[in-house]
């Protein structure tokens, strides 16, 4: 395995550092689009489907999933979706009930309310929050779809109060998993579309004869996924323009060899993903390395988790643990895994990261698919800004002002002075015309 082993000792070993912290901030291990102009296609998939409706949206489907879509039998009937839920294995729908309450339980903790609004005399002010009307929820794979993510999308969704949930998903090979169906219908989804790629994206961003556009679109994608909800942002929210699937951990001494392979090898599995571990321990990383190579060949996926590791992978070797934690604070990853002697002291010493796992007995996948927090969650960096897909992201704040009459008297003065000053002279006016008449009628 030609993993890379990169020592942060030597002026190289930061450079080596670096360009794999930038390698995954430029997306380059982003799968799709090949040497094709992905942000050329997106945009006339875009224009055809603004200009052409359902009609576009169903032949460019049919031609690119090699299915017979029309704009009558693009949106699933409500029957289909009962079928399938009825006909779905009923040990599959008491895991996804157990999942579902996981994610509901935390989701309505987090959940945001209206706080006590701020009496300043007599100015009331305060903040509505507000659940979105309508959101689109895009479910890759068409056959080989995620279940976990199906449940980590909607489920927040419906936390929140968005009344209109809409999936969409490419109908690979002919039609949709039936399995997707299933998830609708136990969600209580009636409004499902044959629809993928960046045409699933523009119709629900712009809408068409049948598809009523949405307030934001969440779920991850391809290449041309990501790059329809890029160009669509601002006329539709989006959750983010999501990469492909990272973990850095952070281990010491203390922790397991044959653990930190098996969660490495668990992001490498992905294609692409990417794995680094980040360690003051020499003994450590070199366990590490015999352990993937002892654990990659009984693995299904081995050839795909071996070409991640080795193009997209690595294991640094720091000073200390200190150094270690501003390596993982600047690489800001998607999913960070802490494996040390104390892992509530090494992460306060973090500020940026997705999600974060803390121990031995907390694997990545525990997130994935159990514990409750979306798995939906910032790549490429991006979690220096941006954080996990919560309840909360399907909420708009309205902040609420309310002055009586005493109180604009006592602020008119510095609001017009400040309006003036900036050459503003209808806003001042606006609040001067309101005194004046107040004087005149006392």
């Amino acid at each position: 395995m030609n993993i890379s082993i990169i020592r942060t000792d030597s002026p190289q070993g930061l450079a080596d550092a670096a360009a794999l912290r930038d390698m995954l901030r430029k997306g380059e291990l982003t799968a799709g689009g090949g040497a094709l102009d992905v942000r050329a296609i997106v945009r006339d998939i875009i224009d055809d489907v603004e200009n052409g409706g359902d009609r576009a949206a169903a032949a460019m489907t049919s031609r690119l999933d090699q299915a017979s879509i029309t704009p009558e039998n693009m949106r699933v009937t409500e029957e289909e979706i009962r079928a399938a839920h009825q006909a779905a294995d009923e040990e599959f729908l008491q895991l996804v009930r157990r999942v579902a309450e996981n994610i509901r339980e935390y989701q309505e903790s987090i959940l945001i309310t209206d706080p006590p609004a701020l009496k300043r005399g007599g100015r009331t002010l305060g903040v509505r929050y507000s659940p979105m009307a309508r959101a689109g929820v895009y479910v890759p794979g068409g056959q080989a779809i995620y279940p976990s993510t199906v449940l980590m999308t909607i489920v927040p969704a419906q936390v929140a109060g968005v009344e209109q949930i809409v999936i969409v998903s490419p109908p690979t090979g002919g039609d949709l998993n039936p399995m997707l169906l299933a998830l609708a219908g136990e969600l209580g989804i009636t409004e499902v579309y044959r629809l993928g790629g960046a045409v699933a994206a523009a119709a629900l961003a712009v809408g068409t004869e049948t598809i009523t556009p949405v307030d934001k679109i969440v779920g991850p994608g391809n290449a041309f996924v990501a790059e329809a909800k890029r160009q669509l942002f601002g006329r539709v929210g989006i959750d983010s323009v999501a990469g492909p699937s990272e973990v850095l951990i952070v281990a010491d001494d203390t922790a397991e060899a044959k653990y930190v392979a098996a969660d490495m090898l668990a992001q490498a599995e992905h294609y692409p993903g990417s794995a680094i571990l980040v360690t003051p321990s020499s003994e450590l990383a070199d366990a590490v390395l015999v352990e993937l190579n002892a654990q990659l060949p009984v693995l299904e996926r081995n050839e795909e988790a071996l070409a991640c590791l080795e193009a997209y992978s690595g294991i640094i070797i720091t000073a200390d643990l200190d150094e270690a934690c501003r390596v993982a604070d600047d690489f800001a990853t998607e999913h960070l895994q802490i494996i040390t002697v104390d892992d509530q002291a090494s992460l306060d010493k973090i500020r940026n990261a997705g999600a974060v796992f803390l121990g031995s007995n907390t694997p990545v996948p525990l997130g994935d698919y159990y514990a409750g927090p979306s798995h939906v969650l910032p790549t490429g960096g991006t979690a220096k800004f941006s954080g996990p897909l919560s309840c909360n992201d399907f909420l708009t704040a309205a902040s609420i002002l309310s002055y009586d009459a005493e109180s604009l008297h006592s602020d008119a003065d510095d609001v017009i002075d400040f309006a003036t000053r900036e050459g503003l002279t209808a806003h001042a006016n606006a609040v001067r015309i309101r005194t004046q008449s107040t004087s005149q009628d006392q």
